[in-house]
Parts: structure tokens; C-alpha cells; sequence
């Protein structure tokens, strides 16, 4: 019993954009709020139009601030007038003892300012990590950013193009030809302990996404993933916690 509880604490709870369910996503009330309940956050990032690193998951500000407008084509004053927070704001709220996923949801331009901002935060920055779904921007973001861990993101859905699900053969080869760190993966593969033993074997983290059913996450719990991102942290903490 004993053994298997320390197990399941040995899982990284991450709130996915804070504790998106219990506060508006991705702002400092849900990153204050997901840094009490769980182990670290998760936020995404875009370019403004003048090149400054805002915190938001879409591409326009419609759903979030009912502006119908491309981030893009925004300056970071009219998105701070929108209550957008910046990375640095984000940035300057993190704890210590407490972690910071970074998700790119642009290109390889957003780079430099990437830089830029992280090395203002010089004893925050080994507690961050970086993620993201292009693997060529990524493998970029590795090289940028050496000392960051980088993992790559993945769902479970078949290729438009070539309607084949994805393998984890062929996701484990192309992210260590990328040097990265890990695999984000969503929590519809197939995950067991063979699964994430594969991951592993490889030298390589394994983290899920966006898991909210409590059996899901026991099970990956138990099979061993490195971390859990999840909408409801403060119910994935009380639930791995408890003797199973």
C-alpha cells in the first residue's frame, strides 16, 4: 500500500492554463490558484504585433475578450487594455518549489524574445520547460534554448493526409533526432507501463494532456508518466493522494 502511494506522489500535477476550471484561463488568477493546488502550470504564448510575448491560447482575442482580432495584429498595449497578461508578468508570479510548461503557439519567431524574457528571470528559468506541437520549431526552441527541457506534443488523432495514427516508435525517433527531452502526449494513447517503458528506455520524459477523469489518471499514474496536466489539479492532487 505504502509503495504504491509514494508512486502515485511521485507524479508532477501541472493545471493546465492555471486551474482553468475554477478561474478564467490563463490569467494570473488561475496561474496564483493552480501553483496552490498542484506541483506547476501550464500557459500558452503568442507574438503582438510589436514582438512582445503575450499569454493566450488562441490566435485571436474573440473567446477570451470578445475582440474578433489576431493577436498578431495587436500591439501589447491594446492587449494589456484586454487584460492579456505577458509572459513576464506570468514570469515574475511563479514560486519556488513550483514549475512553469511554456507552450509556443506561433513559429520559430516568437524565439528571440523568448530569450530575451527567460534570461531576465535567471533563478526561475531551470524550473521552466518548453512545449509545443511543431517539431521543427521545437528542435529551433532546443538550440535557442539548450538548457530548457523541450518537449514535443502529440495527440492520438489519424493524419488528415495520411489518416494513420500516430506511433510511438516513430515519435520517440523523431523527437530524439530533434534533441529533445520528452513527449507531451494526449491521453488517448494507448498508455501503459510497457508504453511509457518504451519512453523511457529512450531517455526521455513522458507527460499526458488534458486529463480529467480520475481512472485515467490513476492508471497513468501507475504506469509511471513523469507528469499530468490537468483542468481540475486540486481534484487530481486529492485523488492520487489518497491509499488505493
Amino acid at each position: 500500500m505504502a509503495a504504491a502511494l509514494f508512486v502515485f506522489l511521485q507524479v508532477e500535477i501541472i493545471a493546465h492554463r492555471g486551474a482553468s476550471e475554477e478561474a478564467p484561463e490563463n490569467t494570473p488568477a488561475a496561474f496564483r490558484l493552480g501553483w496552490e493546488q498542484a506541483d506547476a502550470c501550464e500557459l500558452d504564448i503568442h507574438l503582438s504585433k510589436d514582438g512582445r510575448i503575450v499569454v493566450l491560447h488562441d490566435a485571436t482575442t474573440k473567446r477570451t475578450a470578445g475582440v474578433d482580432k489576431p493577436v498578431a495584429q495587436q500591439t501589447l498595449a491594446e492587449l494589456k487594455a484586454l487584460g492579456i497578461p505577458t509572459l513576464a508578468d506570468v514570469l515574475d508570479l511563479l514560486p519556488e518549489k513550483k514549475r512553469l510548461y511554456i507552450e509556443i503557439k506561433c513559429g520559430p519567431e516568437i524565439l528571440p524574445e523568448l530569450q530575451r524574457v527567460v534570461e531576465q528571470f535567471p533563478a526561475k528559468k531551470p524550473r521552466l520547460a518548453i512545449i509545443g506541437f511543431s517539431l521543427e520549431t521545437m528542435a529551433q526552441t532546443k538550440k535557442a534554448l539548450p538548457g530548457i527541457p523541450a518537449y514535443w506534443l502529440s495527440s492520438a488523432k489519424a493524419d488528415r493526409k495520411t489518416g494513420k495514427a500516430p506511433e510511438l516508435d516513430d515519435l520517440i525517433a523523431r523527437c530524439r533526432a530533434a534533441g529533445l527531452d520528452g513527449l507531451d502526449l494526449n491521453h488517448e494513447f494507448p498508455i501503459d507501463k510497457d508504453f511509457v517503458a518504451k519512453v523511457h528506455a529512450a531517455g526521455l520524459k513522458l507527460v499526458t494532456w488534458t486529463v480529467n477523469d480520475p481512472e485515467i489518471a490513476l492508471r497513468e499514474a501507475a504506469a509511471g508518466v513523469d507528469g499530468i496536466t490537468t483542468d481540475r489539479p486540486k481534484e487530481m492532487r486529492r485523488n492520487l493522494s489518497a491509499p488505493k
